[in-house]
């Protein structure tokens, strides 16, 4: 049973919604997650972990990385340890800090991860595939009000 079998019609529709979301966000996440291990044998936080790095050229200190994943620094050092030794990203000293160090993609990793992503993005558009392009602008727009209501930002004019 899913997270919105749960919600039933004397639910606030609030509620049905928000189990709605968190479905569809499992749902997608649990064929990300396989296809990942099934093409690159691979996981869904080496995936994050390399687009961290993809996007930040110059590398990332091991508290930026766990900052930005939103885990704990234990999970960056096992998953960065892994990496290290499939020659896909490697460490290297921060001048003025000997305990410090950057992780960067090598150019093994930046490869193997460009190909990932190529892929990513297609299994992600496969997901939304039922949306138009309109639907999905509306759904964008509609989220985009939620964000800003609960990040407390103000509502920017259309």
């Amino acid at each position: 049973m899913d997270m919105e079998a749960r919600a039933h019609s004397e639910h606030p529709e609030a509620l049905r919604l928000w189990l709605r979301l968190l479905t569809c966000t499992q749902l997608v996440e649990k064929q990300v997650r396989g296809l990942l291990r099934e093409r690159f044998d691979t996981t869904l936080p080496r995936f994050d972990l390399m687009a961290q790095l993809e996007r930040s050229p110059g590398g990332l200190k091991m508290n930026e990385l766990s900052r930005r994943m939103m885990v704990t620094g234990g999970n960056v050092t096992g998953i960065t340890d892994q990496l290290v030794s499939e020659g896909l990203v490697e460490r290297i000293d921060v001048e003025g800090d000997r305990r410090a160090y950057r992780v960067l993609l090598t150019a093994k990793g930046r490869k193997q991860f460009h190909e990932m992503a190529r892929q990513h993005e297609g299994w992600i558009v496969d997901a939304f595939s039922a949306l138009s392009d309109k639907d999905m602008a509306i759904l964008h727009k509609l989220l985009g009000k939620v964000k800003q209501h609960a990040t407390g930002q103000q509502e920017t004019p259309a």
